[in-house]
């Protein structure tokens, strides 16, 4: 709180400085001369083995390359490599800013090369007043580097390279001999791999042998199932053939629907007439004529109609009996078809047998035929390997170093270190902000012990640091002296009316403690106490007791109950911009007086709005004509407060004298739950 109020009272200091102090900062950010650095890491990827050739039965050829010793560490040779004058004249003699660096020595200082200890990498930062040029430099230093060592290599290698050409070709002959031989082997005979190719042989034998078992077993099944149709109808599947061709010719079943339409007419006309009659005659004769025609359409279709069901058309065309004959022909169909597929599979199985034979013949030949092409094969790998020995070698005294990293530059410049500015400025400013603060406290300190005395008021009361907050009106025994106090030195004082004020310069001094616990006080010493909240604009104290009213129309409450002999006189409901009016034009002192004279109170005690920041509060002060002041030692503004004294004594106010809040090192006293803010 303090610190807080400190700070509001330099606010304006506070932020000249600070500005200042971040201006010049700004300004050295902005006006240095910028460089900014581009980096890049290469690296030696393989440092001990550079040649590791398999030549078969011949053998096999291994150079170790290059190890790392505390004598002897690649990386420094590389890094002088990287650092020689051949290398940094290269990128000397093509930048754009030559004529800044005279001599070669001076423009190395840009370039910083270092090993990476435990590694097999090399760190490069190359410096440049561009970000560009930064980078052009890192670039054109790499591509001068690998240009050297591409020197430094062919120089070694010419000197060690003395293989004789004609050896070489004759293993290449060699080699592209048994290599023909191989593939017209495998061309002529279909062998690749003969046991990968004999494997899958098998297998396919194998499945065909299940499908084979399958279609036979489907063949059987179906076999079974037309005989036991055929037992059931009582035909033979030729008879079974015979009667399904009869049901589906549609000739047949028209002749079949007219001789029942018939057959249905001389039933209903029998009913009526005799045989004799000639209509019974006449539809006789067509009868006879239509199973002429059936018995003649029957046997152009069926050669031999004994056994056969003639019986199907109408409408039992799908009756079951139909249905099981079609069933019948069905399964012997699918039985002949499944025997052939059976026959087919087992030829497919016989080819593939015979194909299995031919692999176990031409096995031993491929064998040897393989065998001579991997003897050739590794020769000529051998000389190849010694002729590129001779190459590869230069790698042990030059390795081949690659790039890890390309370059980056970062796009913030590495001079001046913006950090390191912003760091400085912010010291600067919280090391000057304490000096400027010490140096305007000591010229113009807050309330102090010292400026009480100035005042010339009496303090009636000291209140110590509440540990716990309020909720209600009952004191602990402990801390409960400060208040029983200040309520003695008020019982001995001659007030007018009987009314105090309670209020402050500004907000949060503790007025509305204040009040409570005066009025608290009172009420031990045997006094009947009226408590008014004339805070129009916060109403602490009828908030602390859970009592708020509208706004939007004048409300004036009554009195509240508290205990038998406190009551609370909650604040006016009155819109804020009538409050003044409201004091000034006497509302205020009438509504008081009437409920003082009511209620026949000892004390009447005012809690108040801070007189630094509500006007109204130095009106009430001629209604009430008492005022105790609460100030806070360290906290207070100490103009504030004899503004405020001021502005009372303006008022013809009373100032009964000043109650120190908050005080350290006096007695201490709480209540049960909440500080009630002032």
């Amino acid at each position: 709180m303090k610190g807080f109020a400190i700070i509001q009272r330099y606010w304006l200091p506070l932020i000249g400085l600070n500005g200042t102090i971040l201006g010049c900062a700004t300004a050295m950010a902005v006006l240095s001369p910028r460089t900014w650095t581009a980096k890049t890491q290469l690296i030696l990827p393989d440092t001990t083995t550079n040649l590791d050739t398999n030549l078969g039965i011949l053998g096999q050829i291994k150079d170790q390359g290059i190890a790392f010793t505390n004598e002897l560490n690649p990386l420094q040779v590389q890094t002088s490599i990287i650092t020689s004058n051949d290398v940094i004249h290269f990128v000397w003699s093509s930048d754009p800013e030559k004529n800044k660096y005279p001599s070669i020595e001076s423009y190395k200082k840009l370039f910083k090369v270092k090993p990476v200890d435990q590694s097999t990498t090399i760190n490069i930062e190359v410096q440049g007043s561009l970000p560009e040029l930064a980078k052009q430099r890192s670039e054109r230093l790499f591509t001068s580097y690998q240009l050297r060592l591409n020197v430094l290599r062919q120089g070694t290698s010419d000197s060690r390279l003395k293989f004789s050409r004609n050896q070489l070709r004759e293993a290449e002959i060699g080699l592209q001999r048994a290599k023909n031989q191989l593939v017209r082997f495998k061309q002529s005979t279909g062998l690749v791999k003969d046991e990968e190719q004999a494997k899958k042989l098998i297998e396919t034998i194998n499945s065909l042998k299940i499908a084979q078992a399958q279609a036979t077993a489907k063949a059987q099944a179906a076999k079974i199932r037309a005989k036991v149709l055929s037992q059931r109808l009582k035909m033979t599947e030729q008879q079974s053939m015979d009667a399904l061709r009869l049901s589906q010719n549609r000739e047949y079943q028209l002749l079949r629907e007219k001789l029942s339409e018939i057959d249905a007419e001389i039933a209903s006309t029998r009913g009526d007439f005799t045989d004799e009659h000639p209509k019974i005659q006449s539809l006789l004769a067509k009868r006879k004529q239509l199973s002429a025609a059936l018995n003649q359409q029957r046997d152009s279709l069926v050669v031999s109609s004994s056994g056969v069901d003639t019986s199907f058309g109408g409408n039992n065309f799908k009756d079951t009996t139909m249905d099981l004959i079609a069933n019948l022909v069905q399964a012997d169909s699918e039985s002949k078809g499944l025997q052939q597929e059976a026959l087919q599979v087992q030829k497919q199985i016989n080819t593939l047998q015979f194909e299995l034979k031919d692999i176990s013949a031409n096995q031993a030949k491929l064998l040897d035929l393989q065998r001579k092409y991997d003897i050739a094969e590794g020769v000529y790998k051998g000389i190849v390997a010694q002729l590129e020995q001779a190459k590869i070698s230069a790698f042990n005294a030059y390795p081949n170093i690659q790039l890890l990293d390309r370059t980056t530059v970062d796009p913030k410049p590495t001079s001046p270190k913006l950090s390191l500015v912003a760091l400085g400025a912010i010291a600067s400013c919280i090391f000057g902000s304490f000096a400027l603060v010490l140096f305007l406290e000591s010229r113009n300190a807050l309330l102090k012990p010292q400026d009480l005395q100035e005042i010339e008021l009496p303090v009636l009361g000291r209140i110590p640091t509440l540990k716990s907050s309020t909720a209600g009106l009952r004191l602990e025994s402990a801390t409960e002296i400060g208040f029983q106090r200040l309520a003695s030195t008020m019982s001995l004082m001659s007030l007018d009316n009987r009314r105090l004020m309670v209020s402050s310069s500004i907000s949060g001094e503790g007025k509305t403690t204040v009040t409570l616990g005066l009025a608290a006080a009172l009420v031990v010493l045997g006094f009947r106490v009226l408590m008014v909240d004339g805070d129009f604009h916060q109403a602490h104290l009828s908030k602390h007791f859970g009592y708020t009213l509208p706004r939007e129309t004048y409300i004036l409450p009554e009195p509240i109950s508290i205990n038998n002999k406190l009551d609370l006189l909650p604040a006016a409901s009155i819109p804020k911009d009538k409050v003044m009016e409201f004091v000034a034009r006497g509302g205020f002192e009438e509504h008081l007086g009437s409920v003082q004279r009511m209620g026949n109170y000892d004390y009447v005690i005012v809690d108040t709005a801070p007189l630094g920041s509500m006007n109204e509060t130095a009106l009430m002060a001629k209604v009430i004509a008492n005022v105790l002041l609460v100030v806070r030692v360290g906290v207070s503004d100490r103009y504030a407060v004899h503004e405020t004294l001021e502005v009372l004594a303006r008022h013809n106010a009373r100032t009964v004298g000043l109650t120190l809040n908050d005080v350290e090192d006096g007695e201490k006293i709480a209540f049960t739950n909440r500080v009630v803010p002032g």
